[in-house]
């Protein structure tokens, strides 16, 4: 079984839009746009913004990188539903991985959060990313519910810029780590034990896209 696994991984590549985990937000954003809007220019935008307002808000003034997440998302949410199917769109998920990731360590080290709570957060959404991509390659893709629940990079990077802004950012990151941690952890256990790595479930992901 694990043969047809393998080479039903290698007959299907995986679109690249199916590993950017985005949640409602964007989805809601490429709904209105139809999938109309190539994806590399706004993630690129998005990256060059994120490290301009990132250097300067990290100081005292931190209201930039603060509103940096309603930024990114209004350049690269639109186009969540595109195919990705450009010579360098493979580009785009590894990209919005580095802007959440960089994002959440650099504004909870400038704010005071401890260093093992931004790791434990960082730690949990890095599992999350590799749970996702190693199971879509093999046809066992989380489903839409758990995404949503996830809230997305998008929902992830508002959710402590909001708690930045109100002031308990050192409490945001236990508590996210937590949530995200139980159900990415939970659902993927579920997953695993319910089908088995032999069990030859397969998903078709062309069918899942049409």
């Amino acid at each position: 079984m694990t043969t047809a696994i393998q080479a039903a991984d290698a007959r299907v590549p995986v679109p690249p839009h199916l590993l950017r985990d985005d949640g409602p937000i964007c989805l809601a954003l490429a709904r209105l746009a139809r999938g109309r809007l190539p994806p590399l220019p706004g993630v690129l935008a998005a990256a060059a913004l994120a490290a301009v307002l990132m250097t300067a808000g990290l100081g005292a003034n931190r209201g930039p990188a603060l509103f940096l997440p309603v930024a990114v998302v209004l350049l690269t949410g639109a186009a969540a539903t595109h195919p990705h199917n450009g010579r360098f769109d493979w580009l785009v998920p590894p990209v919005l991985r580095a802007i959440e990731y960089g994002y959440l360590a650099g504004l909870g080290l400038a704010q005071g959060v401890p260093a093992p709570l931004v790791y434990v957060l960082l730690a949990v959404l890095a599992y999350h990313h590799y749970d996702t991509v190693y199971r879509t390659r093999l046809g066992l893709r989380p489903g839409a519910w758990v995404l949503r629940a996830g809230l997305g990079w998008e929902g992830r990077m508002l959710v402590v810029a909001a708690a930045g802004l109100a002031g308990p950012l050192p409490f945001a990151y236990p508590a996210l780590a937590a949530y995200l941690g139980v159900l990415f952890a939970g659902e993927s256990l579920t997953t695993w034990s319910r089908t088995g790595r032999d069990s030859g479930v397969i998903v078709d992901l062309e069918e899942e896209e049409s």
